[in-house]
């Protein structure tokens, strides 16, 4: 069982960033595909990023050239460094683990002005 637990989460204003961290718990970081993916009001949850134990990123379209995905497997951790926010940004963000299907309990990202 790997727990995941996401912090960084906040209320910014269009055109901020922020910085989201995924933390594991397990010694064995390094052979976990990480995903990023985010749940708006009244919207279903959608994929928003992904790196695999290789380090090869993904991105939806919609965050590609605004949202950075990263690892540090010296500390369990995924970080997502999300830029120029938008107000459609706004969500519940969740980390989601392979192998296993693991999932966080998420944090917040609200952008308004």
């Amino acid at each position: 069982q790997v727990q995941l637990v996401e912090s960084g989460g906040g209320l910014v204003q269009p055109g901020a960033s922020l910085r989201l961290s995924c933390a594991a718990s397990t010694r064995l970081f390094h052979i976990y595909s990480i995903n990023w993916y985010r749940q708006g009001p009244g919207k279903q949850r959608e994929y928003v990023a992904a790196i695999d134990r290789d380090g090869i990123t993904e991105y939806a379209d919609s965050v590609n050239g605004r949202f950075i995905i990263s690892r540090d497997n010296s500390e369990s951790k995924v970080y997502l460094q999300m830029n120029r926010l938008k107000s459609e940004d706004t969500g519940v963000y969740y980390c989601f683990a392979q192998p296993g299907s693991f999932w966080g309990q998420g944090t917040q990202v609200t952008v308004s002005s």
